[in-house]
């Protein structure tokens, strides 16, 4: 037989060996292309939680108390000791995430912001334990887009004006109707639903009701809406006030020309029972429903610097003694998110936080020298 050649057992080990580690290193590079893959995006989708979040944040901060009265909107409340104005009353309800808060008892007033310190759940994550509470934020500012208080809703006639006769609001406040030749509503003018809030202003002051329904150009604003506002008789802070009086000084259940004004109370929160795994940040519009805006939050903290013409106090978690709300500049937002999955062979989670500090636009301006 002729002689037949081929590999012998050392070329092919070699050979073997050789491919093998050709292989090995290419998983390896392969290995270490997906995982930074992976890590590109969940630090992508980090970023952009935190983002969406805190431009929203901003945006209602930055228009915070535009078309608020100084000292803020004015809430029924009953006086009480003289301690706490507004301990005998009701107070108001106040958005949160499950309920039965309110706004502080001696708040007479809803102002442009409102701290919430602590009063959010805790921090949570799947690899450490439940932390410190997180804060919450509530923001009013009127709404510049809508018409709303173009024209008084009762306007008298004058000369050649016929004014608004069709428009009138009842002694108790509870339905108001718009005339259409002055306000028009939806579908073809002014958009108005059930849990808006709108403030009613005129030389006597300011109150301000939740809507509770709307039928053509009636407003019905009945008692035990959400925030209970509506309803209420309080001798401060209540459409009576609003009142034209009689002789005797009581209200005689007419209003002077009043104008109407509708107010967005803005409140952000983490919301960590819908999905323990997967916090997420809430952006609640009055008594509305909330809606997520950002994914996989651990952490929503604010601080606020004040100005008192004295110390000016700043980093403040809550109302120092003597100041009040009416008095904050400025709000220091802090915003802590983690990735949506654990990364890497130690299976650990990606971190970032985000922290910024915001003027209040209708609030920063302060003259030093009066």
């Amino acid at each position: 037989m002729k002689k037949q050649s081929g590999f012998t057992l050392i070329e092919f080990m070699v050979a073997m060996g050789i491919t093998i580690v050709a292989l090995a290193a290419t998983m390896l590079a392969f290995r270490d292309a997906t995982t930074t893959n992976q890590s590109v995006t969940l630090k992508s989708d980090l970023s952009d939680n935190l983002r969406a979040g805190v431009n929203l944040i901003e945006a209602d901060l930055i228009q915070a108390g535009q078309g608020i009265p100084t000292g803020g909107i004015p809430v029924p409340y009953t006086p009480g000791p003289a301690s706490c104005l507004g301990s005998g009353g009701a107070p108001i309800n106040r958005p949160n995430l499950t309920g039965g808060l309110t706004f502080p008892v001696c708040n007479v007033s809803l102002n442009a912001v409102e701290p919430g310190w602590e009063l959010g759940p805790p921090i949570t994550s799947p690899d450490s334990n439940p932390g410190v509470n997180t804060d919450l934020i509530t923001v009013l500012y009127a709404d510049n887009t809508l018409a709303l208080n173009a024209r008084m809703i009762n306007e008298p006639a004058n000369g050649a004006n016929p004014g608004c006769p069709a428009g009138s609001i009842t002694n108790n406040g509870r339905t108001v109707t718009f005339d259409s030749t002055c306000i028009l509503f939806s579908p073809t003018g002014v958009q108005i639903n059930a849990g808006d809030l709108i403030m009613f202003s005129n030389a006597k002051g300011n109150a301000i009701q939740e809507v509770t329904s709307v039928s053509g150009q009636t407003l019905q604003f009945v008692g035990g809406d959400g925030l209970n506002l509506n309803g209420r008789s309080d001798p401060q802070g209540t459409m009576t006030q609003l009142e034209n009086t009689n002789t005797s000084g009581a209200p005689n259940g007419t209003f002077p020309p009043t104008t109407a004004t509708r107010i967005w109370m803005i409140t952000y929160y983490l919301d960590n029972i819908t999905d323990p795994q997967h916090v997420r940040l809430i952006r609640r519009v009055n008594w509305n429903p909330g809606q997520p805006v950002g994914e996989t939050i651990e952490n929503l903290q604010f601080k606020y610097n004040f100005v008192d013409g004295v110390t000016n106090p700043s980093g403040q978690q809550s109302i120092p003694a003597g100041l009040s709300e009416s008095q904050i500049r400025s709000v220091d937002v802090i915003l802590g998110a983690r990735s949506t999955n654990a990364w890497g062979k130690n299976h650990t989670y990606l971190r970032s936080n985000f922290m910024t500090q915001v003027s209040l636009r209708s609030m920063a301006y302060v003259n030093r020298y009066d």
